[in-house]
Order: C-alpha cells, then sequence, then structure tokens
C-alpha cells in the first residue's frame, strides 16, 4: 500500500475509542541509522505530518516534538519547509496546521491506483442496490485504511472517509485481511496486538481470535457482530488479484436494530462476492 493514504489518514474512531499515540520518531528512525540510502530528513518530515490529527489538528513547534519524539530544531526545520512549500501554515505564528494542498498527496495515490479508481462506481451501484453503506481497504499495519466508501446514512460515531483507519482486528474486513496473511505474518501480528475492548462483545483472547480467523478462511467471509460500536453489524469478503492473492476486502454495514445476521448472509454476500470479483480484474 502507498504511503501517501497513511500519511493522509484523519484517524477517526468511534466516540468510546481512545486515541492511539503515535510511535515516537526518534525510536522509530534509530532503526535506519547508518543506512546511507535512507533520507532522515524526509522521514522526520513524514512524522511530522503524520503528527496532525483530527484530535490535534492545530499545535506549537512544542507539542509536535513533544508528540513526535524530535528535536524542537528538526520540527522547526520541517515546518519551515511545509510551510514554503505549502503543505502547513500558521496564522498566529505560533500554532501550525496542515493545507490543503496536503490533499494532493492522498490524491495522487487514487488517481494513479487502478482498484481505488474501479472501486468507487461499484460500490456506489452495489449501495444503490442495498441501500446500505459500502467500503473497501487494504491493511497498513496493525489497522485498516478506507481506499473508497460509499454512505447512505451514517451508522458509526466516526464519520468514516477515504483514509480513515480503523483496527483490524475486529473489522470484518480487517479479519478478512488477517485470515488470509502468510502464517508467519500473521503470528508475528497476534504477538504484539493489543485486543482493546471497544464494546463488551470484542473479542478479547489472542486465542479466540486466531480461531476466528481459521474460520474466515475455511468460509470465505468475515461477519462481525457490534465488536467495534454497539449497533454495527458488517460482512466482508476478500479482493484477490488475478494471481489469487488477497490484497483488500469490500464489505456492506447495517444498523442491527433493523439488519438480522442470517439477512445480512442471504442478502449482502451475493453483491459482496460478484463486486470483489469485478475488482479482482483490476488488480495483477
Amino acid at each position: 500500500m502507498s504511503p501517501a493514504i497513511a500519511l493522509m489518514s484523519s484517524t477517526p474512531r468511534p466516540l468510546s475509542m481512545p486515541h492511539a499515540e503515535p510511535v515516537k520518531a526518534g525510536v522509530q528512525l534509530n532503526a535506519y541509522s547508518g543506512d546511507p540510502n535512507f533520507m532522515t530528513s524526509l522521514a522526520r518530515g513524514l512524522c511530522v505530518i503524520q503528527a496532525f490529527t483530527q484530535q490535534t489538528p492545530q499545535m506549537s513547534i512544542s507539542q509536535l516534538a513533544l508528540r513526535t519524539g524530535l528535536s524542537r530544531a528538526a520540527v522547526r526545520r520541517c515546518l519551515y519547509t511545509l510551510t514554503k512549500l505549502g503543505f502547513a501554515g500558521t496564522d498566529d505564528g505560533q500554532r501550525y496546521s496542515l493545507r490543503p494542498r496536503i490533499l494532493t498527496l492522498s490524491h495522487t495515490y487514487t488517481a494513479s491506483s487502478s482498484l481505488a479508481q474501479a472501486a468507487q462506481p461499484i460500490l456506489d451501484r452495489m449501495s444503490a442496490a442495498l441501500h446500505e453503506s459500502c467500503s473497501v481497504v487494504t491493511l497498513d499495519g496493525d489497522d485498516i485504511v478506507y481506499i473508497a466508501r460509499t454512505t447512505v446514512t451514517r451508522i458509526m460515531s466516526a464519520d468514516l472517509g477515504i483514509g480513515s483507519r480503523l483496527p483490524a482486528f475486529c473489522t470484518s474486513m480487517g479479519r478478512v485481511l488477517l485470515a488470509y496473511l502468510p502464517p508467519d505474518q500473521l503470528e508475528q501480528y497476534l504477538s504484539r496486538i493489543v485486543l482493546h475492548r471497544y464494546t463488551s462483545r470484542t473479542v478479547n483472547t489472542v486465542e479466540k481470535l486466531r480461531t476466528i480467523l481459521r474460520t474466515v478462511r475455511r468460509i470465505g467471509y468475515a461477519m462481525v457482530d457490534q465488536e467495534l460500536e454497539i449497533g454495527l453489524r458488517s460482512v466482508a469478503v476478500p479482493i484477490l488479484s488475478q494471481s489469487g492473492r488477497v490484497v483488500a476486502a469490500i464489505n456492506v454495514s447495517a444498523q442491527a436494530q433493523r439488519m438480522p445476521l442470517p439477512e445480512m448472509q442471504t442478502r449482502f454476500l451475493p453483491h459482496l462476492r460478484q463486486s470483489a470479483n469485478e475488482l479482482s480484474m483490476f488488480v495483477r
């Protein structure tokens, strides 16, 4: 997946979700010390950009230094460069924010991704037929990242859009993508994941999650019933490349009070599988 989507994420979360602190750049960048091909200055700039979120859209140099783990001098140089290029700015000389030009970075990804371009009209058509919200995501680290979405009604407390991120382990699309990971990558994920309890229904043990993922891989789809947010149900299937590799997932979400689980299976799965087959033609 292109880093542009991850970079542009506003990281919206349901209201019950704690906002995750970013990995300190100073710690993260230490892993590349001694690599002559690694551009530390570019990496620092990206870390500063990623520090801005929906919860912290404006920050001072001191706040950004604390949040990223970079020195104030490094943050100042990054902001100076970003401001000169039009990607960031300040109105009061103290607090900085991203500027609309930053959107060109995510647009570059969506414009160059055949899957992202193809997904939107297919989602629009499926959403019109089912009268429900539909999405396509890819896996980025421990999260899913939205690359296309059609919303009929707002069914989550978070307003999700392209670039939004959600935890993979308790979402239907995330479970599809996790289930088809190579065994060694899946075990690495399971060894590090923290299973935050978003609702009373959220899976809370690694063994239980491992069992669920085995079932998902066996039956070819995932259903999640109010594990991320009470009142939200969803079902997802994988999108395969022409070589048979799972590269993305597509889902339909609905309100639990009006959509029983058996009806989601019978109504939604045929549409999801047909759409996934169509999208697979756009992925090598």
